[in-house]
């Protein structure tokens, strides 16, 4: 298991040596295109036709791959009302592996539909009113994060595995 463990976390360093920079990079580019947005519109009175495609592209990309983040680092909501009921260690480590063992089937199902709606969009070839782009290009963001969300349940689902079995052992 520490073998599995150890793949994942090389590859983990990768995932976020990219995820990271882009994260930021979108950020800024939303945060500029709509203020640009709003200048523009209010002040000028002149609105940027397609920046509404541009921003929606981005903030797709830039919510699913910090959805990413927040996988990675555990920190997405949870509601662990067990240790509230609970103070036996063991039955909290159990419980907190059948609450990620859940997780990771609902996402293998979720990367499968998200897999359907990239494959049905580049099918149909839609693209944006402005600019053309493709559709695909957002939905694949779901299928990507998607994917690494799974990625990071299977790293979760082992490690809860490894805290239970070492309690167990105690």
């Amino acid at each position: 298991m520490n073998g599995i463990l150890s793949f994942i976390s090389k590859i983990d360093v990768v995932v976020a040596f990219i995820v990271k920079p882009i994260v930021i990079f979108l950020s800024a580019a939303v945060a500029f295109m709509m203020a640009y947005g709003v200048l523009t519109r209010s002040v000028m009175d002149q609105p940027v036709f397609g920046l509404e495609e541009l921003v929606l592209m981005a903030a797709m990309w830039l919510y699913m791959l910090g959805a990413v983040l927040a996988s990675r680092e555990r920190s997405h909501l949870t509601a662990d009302f067990v240790q509230v009921v609970c103070s036996n260690p063991t039955v909290i480590r159990f419980m907190h592996l059948v609450a990620t063992a859940i997780s990771l089937f609902m996402a293998v199902m979720f990367s499968t539909w998200a897999y359907d709606l990239m494959s049905w969009g580049i099918e149909k070839g839609q693209t944006t009113t402005v600019f053309h782009i493709p559709w695909y290009i957002s939905q694949s963001s779901l299928f990507f994060a998607s994917t690494l969300l799974v990625f990071y349940l299977i790293r979760d689902f082992f490690n809860d595995l490894q805290k239970l079995r070492g309690v167990a052992v105690e």
